[in-house]
């Protein structure tokens, strides 16, 4: 199967990507609102893979990957992820009348965030670890009992510090009682970990193609005994397997958005199988390019160390490699 992307696709990877390289910021605190309402406004990417009966874009959600995938190369602090498993988990289990409600605020940039809290029983309970929890303004969370919209007035949400500055995360209390039941918990909490485990390794891919990127640059730059590093064959071996990491990465990262999007039957085996491989590769190509940068990668200054920490926290998020390779169905 051919997995490049159209004309219109490029287009849209190639503008998502010039605005971020001109407005991005990887070390802001939380996320910039005015780089958001561009991003949403400009290029719609909130609303990409939501039906235009519900105020989208009416593409579909290969698209909304595809814009990720240049948010993981930016390294920029974004809420694209969790307001894009929100609005999928509502597709898939909220009622008619609350897709009218809350699908359209998504579109327009509002911030959502998605709170699995299935197989914890009844009455109230607080989920740990939820992306952008303390700063979202719609909070969808699924239980056993359905799914409900809580009251972000009315919920206490506590921000969870993390090695990783540009993914927040934060506990968020579910408490049903002060919710509304707006439809069906368990399809929306199993389309959420579907499109979180593609998301995560479209944002891996990206952020493995930044790394590769700058390795390559700097040791073109970087004169070591009166040469380029980058001219050194074992350093060029090593850049090489960066390379065709990242490439297996995007291939297994396409595939699975592919058949997620598209409803493929074999989309829960290749969405495990993408999350697996695209973590494993960040994180070897994290370590290189620490590795190949020498003393610098280390410094503030420098990007590597994001790539360090992204590549940590995204090998936490919506599982682990090794939960994903046991989830594989055989």
């Amino acid at each position: 199967m051919d997995f490049a992307l159209s004309e219109e696709q490029q287009e849209l990877a190639s503008t998502v990507r010039s605005l971020l390289a001109k407005r991005a910021d990887p070390r802001v605190e939380t996320y910039d609102e005015q780089l958001w309402a561009l991003l949403c406004e400009q290029i719609g990417v909130a609303a990409l893979g939501i039906p235009e009966e519900h105020g989208g874009a009416g593409f579909t959600l290969f698209e909304s990957l595809v814009a990720l995938e240049e948010v993981g190369r930016s390294l920029v602090p974004s809420p694209l992820l969790s307001s894009l498993v929100t609005s999928e988990a509502l597709l898939a289990g909220a009622t008619d009348e609350a897709k009218d409600g809350l699908l359209p605020r998504l579109a327009a940039g509002e911030v959502g965030t998605f709170v699995d809290a299935t197989g914890r029983g009844a009455g109230a309970t607080t989920v740990a670890d939820v992306l952008d929890g303390d700063l979202a303004t719609m909070l969808v969370a699924a239980t056993d009992d359905g799914l409900w919209l809580l009251d972000p007035e009315a919920t206490t949400r506590e921000w969870t510090p993390s090695m990783d500055q540009t993914i927040r995360l934060a506990r968020v209390p579910v408490d049903t009682a002060a919710a509304t039941w707006i439809g069906e918990g368990a399809p929306a909490a199993e389309r959420a970990a579907l499109v979180g485990a593609a998301g995560v390794a479209a944002l891996q891919v990206g952020t493995a193609a930044r790394a590769l990127e700058m390795t390559v640059a700097y040791a073109k730059e970087r004169v070591q005994f009166g040469r380029p590093i980058g001219s050194f064959q074992a350093l060029k071996h090593r850049m090489a397997d960066m390379l065709v990491r990242v490439e297996m990465a995007r291939s297994a990262a396409w595939a699975a958005s592919y058949a997620v999007s598209s409803g493929g039957a074999n989309a829960e085996r290749l969405a495990h199988v993408a999350a697996a491989y695209c973590s494993d590769a960040l994180t070897a190509i994290a370590a290189e390019t620490v590795q190949l940068h020498g003393g610098i990668a280390i410094t503030w200054e420098h990007d590597a160390h994001l790539v360090l920490k992204r590549a940590h926290s995204l090998g936490q998020l919506f599982g682990t490699a090794r939960a994903h390779r046991a989830a594989v169905p055989l």
